[in-house]
């Protein structure tokens, strides 16, 4: 790892400390609660997975019909459109058997263009699917890592894919480090890299170029 991504890294997770993500008990619970969090607050998809949760396995789903699946997750909004999502993955996973040992033998690309062949899995969701559920090694792009690395000094490319290989080019392939790495900069997001950023405390502000302005 470069000496910029490396000092990072390593000034963020000393200052947060392991973030042991993905906030879920299974891994099913994760993938369904990456699909939940689309266009939405973790707060409203704490309460969706609350309702859902006596239905939370892959064969109790399955039983749903998609109408009663989007009344239960309901405070997650678009809650219709999610509830065809979700389905169209249980119909994905269901290939499978749903054996999650299986799947993590398959090659990570053919696993990745699998999972973005699933009517509403996109490159963010389905990158976070591969890294918290099927254990690969991968960096995944949110607004958030976009927002800090601008801030910090980075021209990172404007496609999804091609700053996600630029990371990963100079990141180890290491499942722990890509794990916490996401985690911690998306807690720093809401600590202190905000919208509107609290730079007094920071513990990236000497490394920091403090680029305020839009990136979009």
């Amino acid at each position: 790892m470069t000496r910029k991504y490396q000092l990072i890294y390593d000034k963020l997770l000393d200052y947060y400390g392991p973030q042991n993500w993905w906030p879920a008990d299974t891994p099913f619970e994760m993938m369904i609660g990456s699909i939940l969090v689309q266009n939405t607050s973790w707060r409203n998809v704490e309460k969706a997975l609350e309702e859902v949760r006596p239905f939370l396995s892959p064969k109790h789903i399955e039983k749903l019909t998609t109408e009663e699946l989007a009344q239960l997750i309901r405070s997650s909004g678009f809650f219709n459109i999610k509830a065809k999502r979700i389905k169209a993955f249980l119909e994905w996973y269901k290939s499978y058997n749903y054996d999650i040992d299986v799947i993590k033998k398959l090659d990570k690309l053919q696993l990745r263009n699998e999972l973005l062949s699933i009517n509403g899995i996109g490159r963010e969701t389905a990158d976070v699917i591969l890294l918290y559920a099927f254990d690969k090694p991968v960096f995944v792009v949110d607004a958030y890592a976009r927002r800090i690395f601008y801030r910090l000094g980075f021209d990172m490319p404007k496609f999804y894919d091609t700053f996600r290989k630029q990371v990963e080019e100079v990141v180890p392939e290491d499942i722990g480090l890509y794990n916490e790495f996401h985690a911690v900069l998306v807690e720093h997001a809401k600590v202190y890299c905000k919208s509107v950023p609290i730079c007094n405390g920071c513990p990236l502000f000497d490394v920091c170029d403090r680029r305020l302005d839009s990136n979009d």
